[in-house]
């Protein structure tokens, strides 16, 4: 019997070590179990469809039963959030000033991190999603660096969402009457401020589950620069409370260096590791998956 997993996987790594075929193979193995599983790739240089040999984009496409998977366009939906954004700005804004409210938009969807920002949202959209739409939820996500921001950014967030509701709250006080400034239901009756409330909660929720009901599986080569990467982002993880789930050491020839291997097991004795071996030709498609171990590991037998 094998551990089902939790209900959110993240797999990371270094670039080039093979997590979007770990986690494709993974995405695989708990769809074959019956889990009605969305697999999501966070990478901005998708290979996803590659390595499923499906044409994939930018909503969830079925590949194979019960296996869902989707390569979020990062443009399109910084596009729709300002659109809405806009569409919000009419109800608050004289007509006069929207040309420069659309100018602002402009410069801010260009700026550095709105893409990451977006695929952020539309991860928190499909964390929302599980359970009910989706049994499990797996992530197959950019290289290390970019993991580490993206975990953390609905706590990073939530901080300067309370500083935006803060200022447009001294907006709209000074807009009304001196009575109803510390009125909550005034406050509450404001159509931006709601939106601006109601996104710091949803990342504050995003930012917890992320905690309780996610796990990060690392992805590492048997090669020394790489498992010191591994090892630093280990521990970075867990210092900022994320839980780490099974690792696995990929590409292992028949002759692997002891004392690196040691290092390897030793870094992952915790949560257990997987290990693939070296393959003549790359695997690709869903069979030439469902032959790599998934992320998971054998259930103890508390029975004997």
């Amino acid at each position: 019997m094998l551990l089902t997993g939790a209900a959110v996987t993240f797999v990371g790594g270094k670039g080039g070590v093979g997590k979007t075929t770990l986690a494709a193979a993974h995405a695989l193995a708990l769809a074959d179990r019956g889990q009605r599983t969305l697999l999501v790739s966070v990478d901005p240089a998708h290979s996803l469809g590659d390595v499923l040999q499906a044409r994939l984009g930018d909503r969830p496409r079925r590949v194979a039963d019960r296996l869902w998977a989707v390569e979020p366009d990062a443009g399109a939906t910084v596009r729709r959030r300002v659109a809405r954004i806009a569409d919000d700005a009419r109800t608050v804004v004289p007509d006069e000033v929207m040309p420069a409210v659309h100018r602002h938009l402009r410069h801010a969807a260009a700026a550095p991190g709105m893409a990451e920002s977006a695929l952020n949202d539309r991860l928190v959209d499909y964390l929302e999603q599980v359970p009910g739409t989706w049994d499990r939820l797996v992530v197959d996500s950019a290289p290390t660096g970019h993991l580490l921001r993206m975990l953390a950014l609905p706590t990073l967030l939530t901080p300067w969402i309370q500083g935006l509701a803060h200022q447009r709250e001294r907006a709209v006080a000074a807009d009304r009457p001196a009575a109803a400034l510390f009125d909550a239901a005034d406050r509450t009756a404001d159509p931006m401020l709601e939106k601006l409330h109601a996104r710091r909660r949803r990342l504050e929720a995003a930012a917890a589950r992320l905690r309780s009901d996610a796990v990060v599986c690392l992805v590492t080569l048997p090669r020394e620069a790489v498992v010191a990467e591994t090892r630093r982002a280990a521990r970075a993880l867990e210092a900022e409370g994320f839980t780490l789930g099974v690792g696995a050491v990929n590409q292992v020839p028949a002759r692997p260096a002891p004392a690196t291997m040691e290092r390897i097991r030793a870094l992952f004795a915790a949560p257990g590791l997987v290990e693939v071996p070296l393959l003549a030709e790359e695997p690709l498609g869903p069979e030439a998956l469902r032959t790599l171990p998934p992320l998971l590991v054998p259930e103890p037998d508390r029975g004997r």
